[in-house]
């Protein structure tokens, strides 16, 4: 099939690469986002979705909205029989939708219904699911009620923080989205619709939310960590009002302790802070304006003994 990919990376990069690889279906044009300026320097970076079309003269539409009757005629144009959309970040309307034939289908890193919307990674994470995975569903005027045309599972590991698990659901999602695609050439496709009571939504992430409430308890804490790792951090401050990334946590649930949530437990043969119940093992994490660090040698720099306090950060 003739397929116009949309998508933004990381998670489109290798759905789109898979699709450039496949011997059955086509990749005739690329839809992402403008390249903006990035880093100290505010250069213009190009998008590794960019650079690989470019490199397999595939053309490259670069719109700011997806909308419009410019935008609109080029896609027409290019006469899809498909559209694949990844982590586009915008809502198609329905005249987009129309365009191929075959209709539109997006790779979503959950399986639907749960966790529909904007961070379904980092949801999975904070819920304690066990399971995860991709699934691919035809796009409709609503935010991922289109019916499952393919899916793929995975299970979470139990220290595998939001990074390590996207980077595995877009591999998976490269798997999924030729899987569809097969399925959808060869009309075997039987779309599954989704059950709307078994829904949840995974709204965006905002920067702040990366906090850390000590009251919590360790495994909550652990969840959360991993959650908002790498972005947008999971930060607390050390006891001279410091910010401090955690990076790699172990939680014990069951150590018990009668010490405020925040309180310093053990500085040997670990770094142990009580939480609402529990404690959480501090292995890794980062001071503000440095990189990251083993957590027993930022200690000794910090020269802390037991009874210092973490707090919530700023």
């Amino acid at each position: 099939m003739r397929v116009v990919f949309l998508g933004s990376p990381p998670f489109a990069t290798p759905v789109f690469a898979s699709l450039v690889a496949s011997a059955r279906h086509s990749a005739i044009a690329l839809v992402t986002r403008p390249d903006k300026p990035r880093g100290r320097g505010m250069h213009v970076a190009t998008s590794p979705l960019v650079e690989l079309a470019r490199a397999n003269s595939i053309p490259v539409l670069q719109p700011e909205r997806a909308r419009g009757p410019e935008f609109l005629a080029a896609l027409r144009q290019l006469a899809p029989d498909a559209l694949l959309v990844a982590s586009y970040g915008e809502i198609l309307r329905q005249d987009v939708l129309d365009v191929a034939p075959h209709g539109a289908f997006n790779v979503h890193a959950s399986l639907l219904p749960r966790h529909r919307g904007a961070s379904p990674i980092q949801a999975a994470i904070l819920a304690g699911d066990e399971e995860t995975g991709v699934a691919v569903q035809r796009m409709v005027l609503a935010l991922d009620e289109g019916d499952i045309v393919h899916e793929e599972r995975t299970r979470i590991g139990p220290h595998e923080n939001a990074g390590e698990l996207l980077a595995r659901l877009a591999d998976l999602g490269a798997i999924a989205a030729l899987r569809a695609l097969d399925s959808i050439e060869a009309g075997t496709v039987k779309p599954r619709p989704q059950d709307p009571a078994l829904a949840t939504y995974a709204r965006r992430i905002l920067k702040e939310e990366g906090a850390i409430d000590w009251t919590l308890d360790a495994a909550a804490i652990d969840r959360h960590v991993r959650a908002h790792t790498p972005w947008p951090g999971a930060r607390t401050t050390g006891p001279a009002a410091a910010e401090l990334t955690l990076l790699d946590v172990v939680p014990s649930p069951d150590h018990v302790h009668a010490a405020p949530p925040g309180t310093l437990l053990a500085v040997n043969p670990a770094l142990l802070v009580a939480c609402g119940r529990g404690a959480l093992e501090i292995r890794a994490l980062k001071p503000a304006g440095k990189g990251r660090m083993d957590a027993l040698a930022w200690l000794r720099g910090a020269r802390l003994e037991v009874g210092a306090r973490f707090g919530s950060a700023p």
